[in-house]
């Protein structure tokens, strides 16, 4: 049996640059951070010849081309594998639609242990392209590539799209007692609502294809506040750092009406007026986990409570994806 793991994620300054509609033609910048909380794929050779995939559905065939499941077809023959006498099922910390970079995650844990089993060794570079091919080439989804390369890669990371689709990456460079801080500070409360992120995201995405020019003018902008939200992380000024979040989030509501409801902006205005400094709906919005940066942590988590928001403790993730199991 091979266990893999996949860490969920937190956009952290910058998000939604990181779409091919946007940075081919102007260059993305963006700061996620990966999340101690996790994806995992268990991968495990059978007596009988079929392939059976497990995850909210239970599927049984002859041959991966058969199967329903897209990314786990697409997976298996990208690295031309039939699928023959494997099982495979998926668990996952906290559930899919809800902001964290599931799909990416997903991916990733996916390809891992798949690349395990066949003994290749794969860099987190290279995993994350893989994971990017399937779901933006092979299966069209007007996504970003943040979510595959923050789970291949981990830690607080500053990642730059390049127009040719070239990724680079850096670690942000945060002292010791800025992370305790940041850690300590950001808290994450579950809106109780999950959604696609392709149908939201589609609408930005065909509006950066038709140059749109309010479209366009939001997404430089963000791209400006994450060059500035990684500034106030390495000078460790997490004041700063948590009003460039409420700056993006106002910035973010304004780029589609699916972005945010009545009962979001409830709670968020609520949370503002409660403790927290800064914060912002994580992912490409319309539910998911709202994020606040907060000195006075027990006011903000009292008032949350009173609105019946349950709050998810996290620490960052500085290791990727990686098989946790193999034998």
């Amino acid at each position: 049996m091979i266990i893999t793991r996949s860490p969920l994620r937190i956009s952290l300054g910058g998000g939604g640059t990181d779409l091919p509609s946007y940075y081919r033609e102007h260059g993305g910048f963006l700061i996620a951070g990966a999340l101690d909380k996790y994806v995992y794929i268990t991968l495990h050779r059978t007596f009988v010849p079929d392939l059976i995939v497990k995850y909210s559905k239970l599927e049984r065939v002859a041959h991966a081309s058969q199967l329903e499941h897209p990314i786990i077809r697409e997976a298996l023959l990208l690295l031309g594998m039939d699928g023959k006498s494997i099982e495979l099922t998926s668990m996952a910390d906290i559930p899919g639609g809800t902001g964290l970079g599931s799909s990416g995650s997903f991916t990733t844990a996916l390809l891992k242990v798949l690349h395990a089993a066949n003994k290749n060794l794969i860099s987190p570079a290279e995993l994350a392209e893989q994971a990017c091919h399937i779901e933006l080439d092979k299966l069209g989804e007007p996504i970003g590539k943040q979510d595959q390369y923050i789970a291949a890669v981990g830690g607080i990371t500053a990642f730059t799209f390049h127009r040719d689709g070239r990724v680079e990456y850096r670690p942000c460079k945060i002292s010791e007692e800025t992370l305790f801080n940041l850690e300590d500070n950001l808290l994450l409360f579950f809106t109780g609502y999950s959604r696609s992120a392709s149908a939201i995201l589609k609408d930005q995405n065909d509006k950066s294809k038709a140059s749109d020019p309010a479209m366009l003018d939001n997404l430089h902008f963000t791209k400006e506040l994450g060059y500035r939200s990684l500034a106030a992380l390495e000078e460790g000024n997490l004041d700063e750092f948590a009003r460039l979040m409420d700056v993006h989030w106002q910035r973010k509501k304004a780029r589609s009406t699916g972005m945010s409801n009545a009962h979001i902006n409830e709670w968020y205005d609520h949370a503002m007026a409660n403790g927290a400094l800064g914060g912002k709906l994580i992912g490409a919005g319309g539910g998911g986990f709202l994020m606040f940066y907060a000195h006075d942590k027990r006011r903000l988590r009292h008032a949350m409570r009173e609105k019946g928001l349950q709050e998810v403790r996290f620490r960052f993730d500085f290791e990727g994806t990686k098989v946790v199991a193999q034998n």
